[in-house]
């Protein structure tokens, strides 16, 4: 007969102890240790496994699956992989179910080649799922489950074999086996184990929905994300229309692709020209100059050139220590950008509070952001306008220099494409590009006091 015992796990580190503790005694976390059921029931034996060579391994059937959405399928990678298992992660509201929604309708639809899809939903009722498919003009063959209960799910999706299961969510799933409450660590775990295994086990692909934290982190234990072979993450501003997915672990692609998408009355739209949605309708290439602080910086989002508006405002501040504040642009790296900016380019900042944000909420990652930051700041400090039809990018160095960065011809065609007639950057890795490009002019830069000089006399 088994016996079950109560144990506290660290849903951080995965410490274990026999009682609760305010601290985890390994990570130092607080508040993280969580409590779980361990049944001490033996478990069957087992056929060992056979060792195959890869020669032996078939993989004629291992095509990928489209998701019916190019924006989806780019960041994944060119489509979900047979058998494997996907994470989504999002806050309340951000569009989770939507996007999934949709591509499953696209999918199920005939000649689409995907071939039979289920969606399970521990959140809903069939007829509100039906509500919803409605509205985002979802197809009438798409198979829907509203159940929570692993051991009646996992039988369906056997006898169904669908080509694509989507879980909305993981964290309203449960086993009777595991005693212990949906959402709990041990449920979380032992569901995500056992959807892999069907997964791995039929070919059959599923996509899980996670809830998130306060702190932006998927709920439950962290081995959630280890265990998974692709964690995305849907992001964007309740004040806003875009939504950003982005890959932060994947197996079989690129990390560094995004998707973007636009939330509209009948769902959520594909944007295939991101830079128009950063780009406000007030900035236009052909016009005259921009506001003061204002430049129009040149990044990338994995292999994906994109313009956007960034601002910066320079005030000076008598009441306590100065701020200075950045959304859309890393904190750190900006705290670099304005020392740089201070020693290697003489511009006295002390005492001023300084803010930097990019338009639409977007945020930059991209180090070859940091010259059109340090303009922004010295146009702000100037009062200087700068060129509206001037692209800036480079990444900025600790003496002052100008560093090339990749995708430095990609940049460049983008602002073309765009209308923009200069770009000013740093030293092209190919000693090779012109300094003019068609219809465009390239004005490169080798340090921080010639890119000043420049914005001094445009």
């Amino acid at each position: 007969m088994s016996r079950v015992t109560t144990t506290f796990r660290c849903g951080e580190c995965g410490y274990k102890t026999p009682k609760w503790l305010g601290k985890c005694p390994d990570c130092g976390a607080w508040n993280s240790l969580l409590e779980e059921s361990v049944s001490s029931k033996r478990s069957p034996a087992v056929v060992s496994a056979v060792p195959q060579s890869l020669s032996e391994i078939d993989i004629s059937h291992s095509d990928r699956i489209g998701t019916g959405l190019a924006e989806f399928d780019n960041v994944l990678g060119g489509g979900i992989v047979p058998g494997s298992l996907v994470l989504l992660g999002g806050e309340p509201g951000i569009g989770k179910s939507t996007l999934l929604l949709q591509s499953l309708s696209i999918m199920s639809e005939p000649g689409s080649g995907a071939g039979p899809v289920l969606l399970v939903s521990g959140e809903e009722s069939p007829q509100q799922v039906r509500m919803r498919a409605q509205r985002v003009g979802a197809g009438d063959d798409l198979k829907v489950i509203a159940e929570t209960d692993l051991s009646k799910i996992e039988p369906a999706i056997i006898e169904m074999a669908p080509a694509c299961v989507v879980i909305d969510s993981i964290q309203t799933m449960y086993h009777p086996d595991v005693a212990s409450a949906p959402g709990s660590v041990s449920q979380v775990r032992d569901g995500a184990a056992r959807l892999m295994r069907i997964a791995k086990t039929t070919g059959c692909a599923i996509l899980i929905v996670g809830h998130v934290t306060k702190d932006g982190a998927i709920a439950g234990p962290r081995l959630l994300e280890h265990m998974v072979d692709t964690v995305l993450y849907f992001e964007g501003e309740a004040n806003h229309e875009y939504r950003i997915l982005r890959a932060t672990k994947n197996r079989f692609g690129s990390t560094g692709e995004i998707g973007v998408f636009a939330m509209v009355e009948s769902g959520l739209a594909e944007v295939d020209d991101p830079s128009s949605l950063f780009l406000p309708h007030t900035i236009e290439p052909g016009g005259a100059t921009l506001p003061a602080g204002t430049v129009v910086v040149g990044s990338t989002e994995g292999r994906r050139p994109l313009m956007a508006e960034l601002q910066a405002l320079v005030t000076s501040t008598s009441a306590g220590p100065a701020k200075r504040v950045g959304l859309g642009v890393d904190q750190s790296r900006l705290s670099i950008i304005l020392a740089v900016l201070s020693e290697r380019g003489g511009l006295a900042l002390d005492g001023d509070e300084i803010y930097v944000a990019v338009s639409a909420g977007l945020r930059i990652d991209d180090p070859g952001a940091d010259l059109a930051v340090a303009i922004a700041v010295y146009s702000a400090k100037r009062d200087l306008c700068l060129p509206a039809d001037t692209v800036v990018f480079g990444e900025l160095s600790l003496a002052g220099e100008i560093r090339p960065v990749r995708s430095h011809s990609e940049r460049i065609e983008e602002a073309r494409k765009l209308g923009f007639k200069r770009v000013l950057c740093g030293p092209s890795p190919s000693k090779s590009t012109p300094t003019k490009k068609s219809d465009i002019e390239v004005v490169n830069v080798r340090n921080l006091s010639e890119a000043m000089k420049w914005a001094l006399e445009a």
